[in-house]
């Protein structure tokens, strides 16, 4: 075995618990952690309200769930350019100009006066939400030090559900005041998560440039095909996409939806409701999977907690009481947070640290919309065909899939090699 590719995997001195000092997080990292609470607000306090809104142009389910699978199709059709421009401009300039521009559909949201118009604003915001995903995706692998990946990881997407669990509840209490008004707190939010990115992030590629070596090590730009020679990449692709079917398809999408139909007047609360504490238990997992994942390595977390988020995932559809329907809640949320930052950490660990990953992670990115995409539809016609509880059931089933494929992932994280010179 060579030496970069077992670099990752070098023993840390055994006997000691704590043979050096950790590297700090890097500060861009921490804007981009701050700028996530405030886009997670926004979405989550819209995420409830969303396919209710949708429905109010007098749609099914299906249609309505289209609302949300057109953000994630603009997502992934956009997905490759996203990842070439970030390749191209650098991180900053692409993050704000993406949330730029998802905060005007956004906006325009709230001035829709027709189904159409809904879902051609929506569709707009997908272009934007791709260029400020990837590209915080791709400075996080960039700078995060390899020793620290799963807790950046895992900060990063507390940060996410941090928002998520604030955002829904006060969603909720929101669509009081109509559904429109929503979208205008959300999109100023984008508009604040823009400025903070711009004043504190824009220097980063200015300072690069200052040093002929950094600016060398950016420059390097992994090649999708060095990608695909990791296996643990390849299972990412399809734990992404089982993932994006369940957590950001059917449960944005069919979940409130789900908690009207099954609980009458006590839907539109437990609909924000849901959808929070489901980001409770995701925040409570993201304690420790962090730790958990750079301890003992990506496979186990992704594997445990896959299976639990397909397991309650199957079940929430068929029950008819509110402490199931809570508790179902919090235990898909405890999965998804076991395995998020361990999926990022993998992804992170085939980029390398110094690398531009821009194509490799709009892949990933392209698999996980993708699931985004046919989920809700697929869901949603099942749901209204045969009802709720078999379409929760057929996605839960499917993120089986996800499991098996990392049940063939050896823990060996096996890295591209990060240094073209040699072993």
């Amino acid at each position: 075995m060579t030496k970069n590719a077992s670099t990752f995997n070098e023993p840390e001195k055994p006997g000691n618990p704590e043979p050096r000092s950790l590297p700090s997080v890097p500060r861009e990292i921490r804007v981009l952690v701050a700028a996530a609470f405030v886009v997670a607000l926004g979405f989550g306090l819209i995420a409830p309200i969303l396919p209710q809104f949708a429905t109010s142009f007098n749609v099914g389910v299906a249609a309505a769930s289209v609302i949300v699978s057109i953000f994630a199709f603009a997502r992934l059709i956009f997905a490759p350019v996203s990842g070439k421009l970030t390749d191209r401009l650098g991180e900053p300039t692409v993050y704000v100009t993406g949330v730029l521009i998802v905060a005007l559909s956004t906006i325009l949201c709230g001035f829709a006066q027709s189904y159409t118009q809904l879902l051609i604003f929506r569709g707009l915001g997908g272009l934007g939400s791709t260029m400020f995903t990837v590209s915080a995706m791709a400075l996080i692998a960039r700078m995060s030090p390899r020793e620290i990946r799963g807790r950046i990881a895992g900060l990063y997407s507390g940060a996410f559900l941090l928002g998520n669990v604030a955002g829904p509840v006060l969603g909720s209490f929101a669509a009081g005041m109509g559904f429109r008004i929503p979208f205008f707190i959300y999109g100023g939010a984008l508009v604040v998560a823009a400025a903070i990115v711009y004043f504190s992030i824009s220097h980063s590629r200015r300072a690069a440039q200052k040093s002929p070596a950094e600016t060398a090590t950016v420059a390097d730009r992994i090649p999708l095909s060095e990608a695909w020679g990791a296996a643990s990449f390849k299972a990412a692709l399809v734990s992404g996409f089982t993932n994006g079917w369940m957590t950001f398809g059917v449960r944005m999408s069919l979940i409130p939806l789900f908690a009207v139909f099954a609980f009458a007047s006590k839907g539109t609360l437990l609909a924000g409701l849901a959808l929070a504490i489901f980001a409770v238990g995701n925040g409570a997992a993201l304690t420790v999977s962090g730790r958990l994942t750079d301890t003992y390595g990506r496979r186990i977390p992704i594997l445990i907690g896959l299976s639990i988020a397909s397991l309650s995932t199957a079940m929430i559809g068929w029950v008819d009481n509110i402490p199931w329907f809570i508790a179902l809640s919090v235990i898909g949320g405890i999965g998804s947070g076991l395995m998020g930052p361990a999926q990022q950490a993998a992804i992170a660990d085939v980029v390398g640290q110094g690398r531009n990953g821009g194509k490799v992670l709009a892949t990933f990115q392209m698999s996980t919309d993708f699931g985004s995409i046919i989920g809700p539809i697929l869901a949603g016609l099942i749901a209204d065909q045969v009802g709720f509880g078999w379409a929760f059931t057929v996605s839960g089933t499917l993120g089986i899939f996800g499991v098996i494929a990392w049940l063939f992932v050896k823990e060996k994280r096996e890295v591209p090699a990060q240094d073209p010179s040699g072993s």
